[in-house]
């Protein structure tokens, strides 16, 4: 009854408070269906450079283009995790250059105005970049005429790839244009003063010469200091600026299980190669053999000595027909059948006529026409005209010139058509790119060359292997957990490795070469976590424990207390031997007596220069030499604690140098070098004021 009551009395107030729930329930759900996009838009962004998101989309395509490019550079193959880090880390220093300077060059009001765009691509004195895509070969200037045909073709053609990429072009131009004027701008504001000029000689030329005695930190035992607080919060507050941490990093300490190829394996690939070369050597079509059995598909052409790795020598000394290896290179085993051998031109200077079986409707139609525009230039027509009238590449514009090209740089199946003719011959060759009639200009240099069909088998771990070492692993994470990390390690006699201050990008850690996923774990974990799975990072397993953290901008004193312990041990043993130091002085005339006193031997030292202090044999010694030059001669100085430890020193002169006969170019030096530095700490210094997140480790 007593409950019955409570609720007839209090029904009011449960109703009111119900409905309100429910209003606010009905309230926030909107309210989170209206932010989805806007969370779901966090969750997209790679990270934030002064309130400019980087999306996701855009920021990986640059990603992806920078690695092709790399790709094509190195000539192709794959990419290792460290090339592919530097991918990823350039095109987010392109992003925060771009954005940074953006925003400056808005500030102060600097554009690039249409007249001056023209003139950066077709101007007199045009961009580089503009020289190296249009620039004549043969006089190396810019060809006007055929940029001006290729400005109209994009211009009718604004919705083509090639139009895009102009604009994306013409965008970077800009882009660069704008930096150059910016950073003319700041360098011209670069001054140097006639005294500011013979100041810097002096330091750079007056010589001074001194005897010294020093007492080392290391004739104080470790044992005999007490390091106290106070001595680290003196140490911390006097060079705070050292513990600035650019980025978040993250340590931790981590066992690794090696499931690397044992000597099985090695015998089983080497087993598996032999049986390889046994069909290799009966194929009747070497190349499809190569595609289909060999792990690193190799192009199959001829290629000049030097260019076929551990295989070079055997195949170059090797009749046609032969198979030569196996021989053991970088982690893979190589066999190679000589397909071809022959004396082949080092490179072909041609024109071509390029007929696109498309727009002739079909290839038979193309070939036939290609036959008809041969059949002309043989009978003395001009190639240029022709190429001018029938060529459908950019390569027409210019009379169908080739240029001068080695091995390697056309289609297979061009190269071996080109570089089987001889100067003056006119050839129909079909390729990928579809139909060509070829000139011949010119035959330059004479080279062995071989084709090869190359099939090699790498050393991979057996499932034995993986298999064995992942038990190991999978034990040794049933028993561990934070608080046991270290003694069950020790217990099971497993190597402790420590991985200190990762940086959310690192590509690379002890004994791992791509450990994207652990560090990935590391900015996702807190203190004191263990991996809540066994890693798998190429052929090892790996088990892992987050120590600690150490976040962006000023470090905490408890958190580098350790990492200054050596210099803080140093500075109380100065204050015992500067202490030393001072009671030897007193009544003492000179070094030598001094030295005599404290049963040491005064060093001389001659010509040492301000600009570089450096006491032979010792050490740098800033401090040291600094003093020096404010000295009199045959003065003691008092101690002076440096790096090393602890000095009393005595100028016995100063060597000056000649006046200098001309200050101007003394300033105009000077200028120079301050300008060739600016642009970077300008940059430097837009960075440590802009407002970054960085959130790459979230993706890659």
């Amino acid at each position: 009854m007593g409950v019955m009551n409570f609720l007839r009395n209090r029904a009011g107030i449960i109703i009111m408070v119900v409905i309100g729930l429910a209003i606010v329930a009905f309230l926030l759900g909107d309210v989170m269906h209206y932010a989805n996009p806007f969370l779901a838009s966090s969750r997209n962004e790679v990270g934030e450079i002064d309130g400019n998101a980087v999306d996701y989309p855009t920021f990986n395509e640059q990603v992806e283009r920078l690695t092709n490019n790399f790709r094509q550079q190195m000539g192709g193959g794959e990419m290792s995790p460290q090339m592919r880090s530097y991918a990823i880390e350039q095109a987010w220093q392109q992003n925060v250059s771009s954005i940074l300077l953006d925003k400056e060059v808005k500030r102060i009001g600097l554009e690039v105005g249409s007249n001056e765009m023209n003139d950066v691509v077709g101007g007199k004195n045009p961009s580089p970049t503009i020289v190296q895509y249009f620039g004549d070969p043969k006089t190396g200037e810019l060809n006007r005429e055929q940029l001006g045909n290729f400005i109209k073709t994009m211009n009718e053609q604004v919705n083509s790839p090639e139009s895009q990429q102009w604009r994306e072009l013409l965008k970077s131009l800009k882009n660069e244009r704008l930096q150059q004027k910016y950073n003319n701008l700041v360098q011209n504001s670069v001054y140097v003063t006639s005294l500011e000029a013979t100041e810097d000689f002096n330091q750079r030329n007056r010589l001074v010469n001194f005897d010294y005695v020093m007492l080392d930190y290391a004739s104080v035992a470790d044992k005999d200091v007490q390091l106290k607080d106070a001595d680290y919060k003196k140490y911390y507050d006097e060079n705070k600026g050292v513990y600035k941490n650019a980025d978040e990093t993250r340590s931790f300490d981590y066992v690794v299980f090696n499931a690397q190829p044992t000597s099985q394996d090695t015998l089983l690939a080497k087993e598996t190669i032999s049986k390889l070369a046994e069909e290799l050597a009966k194929s009747s079509n070497d190349s499809l053999f190569a595609a289909v059995h060999a792990e690193t598909k190799r192009p199959f052409i001829y290629q000049k000595k030097g260019q076929f790795g551990s295989l070079d020598s055997l195949i170059f000394s090797a009749p046609k027909g032969a198979i030569v290896g196996p021989v053991f290179s970088n982690g893979a085993f190589e066999i190679a059948k000589v397909v071809d051998a022959r004396i082949s031109p080092d490179s072909i200077k041609a024109d071509h006529i390029l007929i696109n079986p498309v727009k002739e409707g079909g290839l038979a139609k193309a070939e036939a026409k290609a036959d008809s525009i041969r059949k002309l230039v043989l009978g003395g027509a001009s190639f240029a005209a022709l190429a001018v009238e029938f060529g459908t590449d950019a390569t027409k514009d210019n009379g169908g010139e080739l240029g001068t090209f080695a091995r390697g740089q056309m289609f297979s199946e061009f190269e071996d058509a080109v570089f089987n003719a001889k100067a003056g011959d006119v050839l129909v060759v079909n390729s990928r790119a579809g139909v060509h009639v070829v000139k011949i200009d010119k035959v330059v240099g004479l080279s062995p060359v071989v084709k090869a069909a190359i099939v090699d088998k790498r050393i991979n771990s057996s499932s034995e292997t993986l298999q064995s070492a992942y038990r190991k692993a999978s034990a040794f994470f049933g028993t561990v957990n934070s608080a046991n990390f270290s003694q069950q390690s020790k217990k099971d006699n497993y190597q402790i490795l420590v991985a200190d201050n990762i940086s959310a990008m690192q590509g690379f850690i002890q004994n791992l070469e791509n450990p994207r996923e652990l560090v990935k774990w590391a900015f996702e974990a807190k203190v004191g976590d263990v991996t809540d799975k066994v890693i798998e990072l190429d052929n090892k397993y790996v088990i892992a424990k987050l120590t600690g953290i150490r976040p962006k901008g000023q470090l905490p004193l408890e958190l580098v207390k350790k990492d200054m312990e050596p210099q803080v041990r140093n500075q109380v043993k100065a204050v015992q031997l500067m202490a030393k130091l001072q009671n030897g002085i007193q009544g003492v005339k000179d070094i030598n007596q001094l030295a005599q006193k404290i049963g040491k031997t005064a060093t001389p030292v001659e010509n040492v220069v301000f600009s570089n202090p450096i006491i032979p044999g010792v050490a740098q010694e800033n401090r040291v030499v600094g003093t020096l030059f404010g000295l009199q001669p045959k003065k003691l100085s008092a101690p002076i604690a440096g790096n090393q430890g602890v000095y009393v020193a005595q100028v016995n002169n100063f060597v000056n140098p000649q006046a200098p006969e001309n200050v101007q170019n003394l300033k105009l030096q000077m200028q120079q070098g301050i300008r060739q530095q600016i642009s970077g700490a300008t940059f430097r210094v837009l960075l440590e004021k802009a407002d970054i997140t960085d959130n790459r480790v979230k993706f890659f």
